[in-house]
């Protein structure tokens, strides 16, 4: 195997298992983020913003665990 498939390979996602580490990832940066916005903004329209950037992640994770799911399914590289 090159050189450039192995480093390639590391900016793939194949398993489900790295979808949960990506989704862990981040969840923590979103997070914190969403305490800089609660600092910021404080009342309801922080929480607004704490709200969609945990939901960001929701639907990033969602959208990678299909893609994980799809490519498992129909075979891929």
């Amino acid at each position: 195997m090159s050189r450039l498939k192995k480093l390639k390979r590391l900016f793939q996602i194949k398993t489900k298992v790295e979808v949960y580490l990506i989704t862990y990832a981040l969840a923590l940066g979103s997070t914190k983020r969403g305490q800089d916005y609660l600092l910021q903004y404080p009342g309801k329209l922080g929480w607004v913003f704490f709200a969609l950037t945990c939901g960001a992640v929701f639907l990033a994770a969602a959208k990678m665990l299909q893609a994980v799911e799809l490519h498992q399914q129909f075979g891929g590289d």
